[in-house]
Parts: structure tokens; C-alpha cells; sequence
């Protein structure tokens, strides 16, 4: 790969890591020279990195004003949400299909562990869903639904920057969800695997809007029959 792309490629990931871990304020603009100097790279890539994270919808170009992290709207948040239940209900029917994957059955090992404590680490049970997340794009056995996930994943995390805390009810209630995905991955049965996909992406949604106190019309998940 020639070193331009290389240098490019470099900068988008590490501006791309600074914006998901909440490290610029919504009303900061991110300044090409500081990040070329911050990261110890040529300005032109990062130029370039910045425009290529616009596109990917996690930062805002204003003329005139500069770019900035992106404030989703709530347009924003059903967008991600609906293209999430095509996305990850498709991931859940695929995996079911090929049957689990030694990282989606370590997954499941933690989620078990977390649920059986008295009181739950809500920030591990997080980290642990997340990758269990990942682990069911990886069960697919499909590369492009997998790059398709990625960018909407970091979508959804910048969305997530909003919430200052956790319900540990709602983090209770989500591990059950994954382990019930997940057992309907390892019967191979993709249909349910699928239903209880999107009803777990649901019951998150709405929780999140809740704890962003969002005012809201109501929100269609899916249709057909409940697992």
C-alpha cells in the first residue's frame, strides 16, 4: 500500500478513536493542525481523514465554522436504530445458521458470570455485550456484512456519549437478552434467533431514548411472529 494511503488510513483511525472515546466537546472544532501535530502526521492526511469521517456520519463540516463531532438528532437515532435491525437481525440469522463460534460461546461464558453476581458491573456488562456483538457479525462468516456493521457500530457508540449512566435493571435485563440470543444461536434455530435480536435491539432503543428523555413519536420495530 502506498505510504499516502497508509498515512490516511493511520489518521482516520486514530481521529476516529479520539472521537468515540468522547475526547472533543460538541462545540469544539477540530483543528488540522493541531491533530497533525497531536498525532505526528502530515496535515494532508488528516485533511483527508477528517472528510472521510464526515462521510461516515461521525462529524459535522460547517463552512466557514470548521468540523465538529456530530450531535445525533433523533432522526439520527431511529436511522441507526432501524438500520440496526436489519443489520444485526440478519447477523443473529446468519450465525443460527452456521451454529456458534468459540468467541461467541466465551461471550456467553462471561454473560453467564456477570448475571449470577448479587449486584452487576454495569460498565463490564457493556464491554461484554459489545463484544458479543462483534463476535455474532464474526459467526456470519460474511465480510461484508461485517464492514457494513462496523461503521454503524461506531455510530451507535457516538450516540451512547449522551448517556451518563447505565440503569443497572435495564444492563441486567440486556444480559438475559444476549444469552437468549445466543441459545438460539447454539439450537441453530435462526428465526428465533432473529426475533429476539430485534426485540433486544428494541427494548435498548427505548431505553435509551428514556434516558435521554427524548420526546418522540412512536417507533415501529418489526413485524411477524414472537419467538
Amino acid at each position: 500500500m502506498p505510504t499516502a494511503s497508509l498515512s490516511r488510513d493511520k489518521a482516520y483511525a486514530r481521529i476516529r478513536d479520539l472521537v468515540m472515546s468522547g475526547e472533543f466537546a460538541s462545540d469544539e472544532p477540530l483543528s488540522e493542525r493541531s491533530l497533525s501535530d497531536r498525532l505526528a502526521l502530515g496535515r494532508t492526511p488528516v485533511r483527508e481523514a477528517l472528510k472521510a469521517l464526515a462521510r461516515d456520519g461521525l462529524l459535522t463540516i460547517h463552512p466557514m465554522r470548521g468540523t465538529f463531532v456530530r450531535q445525533l438528532s433523533f432522526d439520527d437515532l431511529r436511522e441507526i436504530h432501524e438500520l440496526r435491525l436489519a443489520l444485526e437481525g440478519m447477523a443473529a440469522y446468519l450465525a443460527a445458521t452456521r451454529g456458534p463460534t468459540e468467541g461467541l460461546a466465551r461471550c456467553a461464558k462471561e454473560l453467564r458470570r456477570v448475571k449470577s453476581r448479587a449486584s452487576i458491573d454495569v460498565e463490564e456488562a457493556q464491554q461484554i455485550g459489545w463484544t458479543f456483538h462483534d463476535e455474532l457479525f464474526r459467526a456470519t462468516a460474511n465480510g461484508r456484512l461485517v464492514q457494513a456493521y462496523d461503521n454503524l457500530r461506531a455510530q451507535s457508540g457516538l450516540a451512547l456519549q449522551k448517556m451518563s449512566q447505565y440503569n443497572p435493571d435495564r444492563t441486567r435485563q440486556a444480559v438475559s437478552e444476549h444469552l437468549d440470543i445466543y441459545a438460539a444461536v447454539e439450537a441453530q434455530d435462526p428465526d428465533a434467533a432473529q426475533q429476539r435480536m430485534w426485540r433486544h435491539l428494541s427494548s435498548a432503543f427505548e431505553a435509551r431514548l428514556n434516558a435521554l428523555g427524548a420526546v418522540r413519536p412512536r417507533i415501529p420495530t418489526t413485524g411477524g411472529k414472537r419467538s
